[in-house]
């Protein structure tokens, strides 16, 4: 049974045709798997069906009967729930508020709120409070919460946008359980992913746009396939650092590092952590949900203080007390969370890209608007970014070209060593492919990298070595070639050492 049926979906904004003439069909029980670059039209799709633009061309049709689809309420009442990429979650509230956030009646009956939120969390591997903050949770956490608030309505229609582009293999295997659960019980479910290594397990059919046109379907997976249908051309190398680097002189060395973790933020604390990294060398941080591997970015990047341990960088003494002393002395952080780490949304790409190095363009105390200008243009163009111009509002780019900006604005500062946290998070193959290019070009040119991922295949196929954490410790290091996925996860389940 066709429990939705989209016909002819169009949709223009200013200068820009997003959608023309889309349709997708959606049966009982089924998942039907949504690709396309950044910008090919999915979120668009998708917002329509939730009821956030109001103002579409075509027709929706719910169970064979037209349903009206003009505000998210009117979604609702049609059993639609969306988990969107950017998180919709209030992070002043609780979680449990969050949830039942728009469904509140006049006396709130909070003690059921909070043991239906708890339900619901166990259900997806979280032990947290309900009435834990937003704020206080990590990112992974926040997109667990989103399922969980989706599930908590009478869904029919459930449309996941990235649900796993935060969460390590074990949650996402978690996430997959509670997606067979719902198609048991006849739910349609839509899923947007760039990974797609996931569509073989989680997908019964594959929808693909580009260029806001249905471009065609596929019943199975064919990877190279699927990524020309994507992308219009062959993509070449995802991966292109075949034979690892070659590695220089010791540029970063850590002994012993302690920190002390927050529990009421969610902070996991490091426990005597040691490691190096050479010029020339790709260095990849694994580890679980928790794990800590944000929390060693951080560390070395001056947010967090040390309570035990060393750093030194390129021989010297190295204790940063804030992120602008790392920036100073050659260090740069890619953030995981772009927009709320990383870019001021409502401003220029201009703005955004020379923000970390706006002390080279100054000129007897003022800024020399053209050389800041001529810099970021170079940055612009060398990573390909799409903007119309360097003065539109970075808010508005697709998901990968934020993360080129946010690239473009550290490579400003001539760093020596970056700290990558989750930097393909949540972008289309193209610029999946584009980023590790990037990658291998720094570790080629002399700069070290240190990157954490939660995408096991990108560790395994752009690392020199692999190090795992668990609970805040170093629990095993991989040489290139030296372990697979199993091995990874075995270390990163595991408390103590692991022998390799």
């Amino acid at each position: 049974m066709t429990v939705l049926e989209m016909r002819a979906i169009g949709k223009s904004f200013p200068g820009v045709r997003a959608l023309d003439g889309v349709n997708l069909t959606v049966g009982e029980g089924e998942v039907v798997a949504l690709l396309g670059e950044n910008g090919a039209g999915k979120s668009t799709l998708m917002n329509i069906l939730a009821g956030v633009f109001k103002d579409y061309e075509g027709e929706i049709e719910i169970a064979g009967e037209p349903a009206r689809v003009h505000s998210p309420k009117e979604a609702a009442r049609h059993g639609i729930a969306m988990i969107h990429q950017e998180l919709n979650l209030v992070p002043e509230l609780s979680i449990a508020d969050n949830i039942f956030l728009g469904r509140e009646r006049a006396i709130l009956d909070r003690k059921s709120m909070e043991a239906r939120t708890a339900e619901l969390l166990r259900g997806l591997g979280l032990d947290l409070s309900p009435r834990r903050l937003i704020k206080q949770c990590k990112i992974a956490e926040r997109q667990l919460i989103e399922v969980a608030k989706a599930l908590s309505q009478n869904v029919r229609v459930l449309v996941m946008d990235e649900p796993t582009s935060a969460l390590a293999d074990a949650e996402v295997q978690r996430l997959y359980g509670v997606i067979r659960d719902l198609t048991a019980r006849g739910v349609a479910v839509i899923y947007i992913s760039h990974r797609l290594e996931e569509l073989e397990e989680i997908a019964d059919r594959v929808v693909v746009l580009r260029d806001g046109r249905h471009i065609g379907e596929r019943s199975t997976v064919d990877r190279d396939e699927l990524i020309q249908m994507m992308v219009g051309r062959p993509l070449g190398e995802m991966f292109p650092r075949a034979n690892g680097g070659s590695e220089g002189d010791e540029l970063l060395r850590v002994e012993g590092l302690s920190v002390p973790g927050d529990p009421a933020v969610g902070r996991t604390a490091l426990r005597g952590i040691s490691l190096t990294v050479r010029a020339g060398e790709i260095v990849g941080v694994a580890g679980l949900m928790g794990a800590g591997r944000s929390e060693l970015l951080e560390s070395i990047f001056g947010v967090h203080r040390p309570s035990e341990g060393s750093i030194s960088l390129a021989g010297a003494p190295y204790r940063p007390k804030s992120p602008k002393q790392a920036i100073d002395r050659g260090v740069a952080l890619v953030a995981e969370d772009r927009k709320a780490q990383s870019l001021v949304l409502g401003n220029s790409v201009v703005f955004n890209a020379s923000l970390s190095s706006l002390g080279r363009y100054l000129r007897l105390w003022r800024v020399d608007r053209r050389r800041e200008s001529a810099a970021v243009e170079r940055q612009v163009r060398d990573l390909r970014v799409k903007t119309p111009g360097l003065r539109f509002t970075v808010g508005n780019l697709s998901g990968g070209n934020q993360q080129k900006v946010v690239l473009a604005k550290w490579l400003l500062t001539e760093p020596s060593l970056i700290l990558m946290d989750e930097p393909t998070r949540g972008i289309d193959v193209g610029a999946k492919a584009e980023i590790h290019a990037l990658m291998s070009e720094l570790a080629a040119s002399g700069k070290a990298v240190l990157v954490a991922s939660s995408e096991l295949p990108e560790l395994l196929a752009m690392c020199d070595r692999i190090l795992v954490l668990c609970e805040g410790r170093i629990t095993a290091e991989f040489p290139r070639g030296g372990a697979g996925q199993e091995a990874i996860l075995e270390a990163a389940m595991a408390r103590q050492q692991v022998t390799t």
